[in-house]
């Protein structure tokens, strides 16, 4: 018999994921985790005993996250809580980045995390209860990073849909929650994880110096410990109500009250005109 949650984990390999699982495996839960490296994650991740279920998963192919869940219900027992973590940074000026990389970036953030939902719900709406934590970043709050639109645009995206999602499941007993991460000492910030413009522009130097600031001086020295954040995920999991939005770390407090006391600003200065747009009485 079951007696802990199954979590479902993607892009689990490294980073936070990675992180989470080896915290659920090791306080007793069940983990169906995935990844595009199948190998990479069993070398990662330890066989253990039968609690730990690692799955290979292409996100842009809505067959194969069809499968991967299905695999996780039927092997595992079932699905109660699922964390959309998979994603990669993209670097950039909005100008300077091509079609195709900027697309690449919204099927990988964005629409990949749909195609979990669209075929996970359906087993927790049936159920009648579930968790689920979509994973953005501050950069999905305050966007005002040099060369980092396209992936804040995504996590902008990513914290709509949550927020949506969380109103429309609420009735089924289903949760949801957005999660914006700060600055966490995982490898995100590594060439591996990081896409950078095929064709710079020499314009662009506030985006080449901020590219150069967050792989040679931020990288490796991040102020959070993504084990602290494994385990404030699992204690929201089985809080009676998690939060819709949860800001993660110090900085992405700090990020988000920069960004609430700008919008603040601007609507006091601008609210006269701004709301004098009605039709008259």
């Amino acid at each position: 018999m079951k007696t802990k949650n199954v979590w479902f984990v993607t892009g689990a390999s490294k980073g936070l994921g990675l992180t989470l699982v080896q915290h659920l495996l090791a306080h007793g839960y069940a983990v169906a985790a995935t990844s595009r490296n199948l190998e990479e994650l069993q070398q990662a991740v330890p066989p253990s005993n039968g609690r730990f279920l690692p799955l290979h998963m292409d996100l842009g192919n809505e067959q194969s996250v069809r499968q991967a869940i299905a695999t996780t219900i039927s092997t595992l027992g079932g699905l109660d809580v699922v964390v959309n973590n998979a994603g990669y940074g993209q670097i950039g000026a909005l100008e300077e980045l091509s079609d195709q990389e900027a697309r690449k970036n919204f099927d990988v953030n964005v629409f990949g995390l749909l195609h979990v939902l669209r075929h996970a719900t359906p087993h927790l709406r049936q159920q009648g209860a579930g968790r689920v934590f979509n994973i953005s970043s501050v950069g999905g709050f305050t966007g005002n990073f040099p060369g980092w639109g396209i992936y804040c645009a995504t996590k902008f995206a990513v914290a709509g849909l949550t927020e949506s999602y969380a109103a429309e499941v609420k009735e089924f007993g289903v949760q949801a929650s957005v999660v914006y991460p700060g600055y966490f000492r995982t490898d995100f910030l590594t060439s591996g994880s990081l896409g950078t413009p095929q064709h710079p522009l020499p314009e662009y130097q506030s985006v080449r110096d901020s590219q150069a600031a967050h792989e040679q001086q931020i990288n490796g020295n991040q102020p959070g410990d993504p084990a602290k954040a494994a385990a404030a995920l699992v204690a929201l999991s089985e809080a009676e109500q998690q939060p819709l939005h949860l800001l993660l770390g110090a900085d992405a407090y700090q990020l988000a009250d920069q960004k609430i006391q700008a919008v603040q600003h601007d609507m006091q200065q601008w609210q006269a005109l701004a709301t004098a747009t009605a039709f008259a009485s």
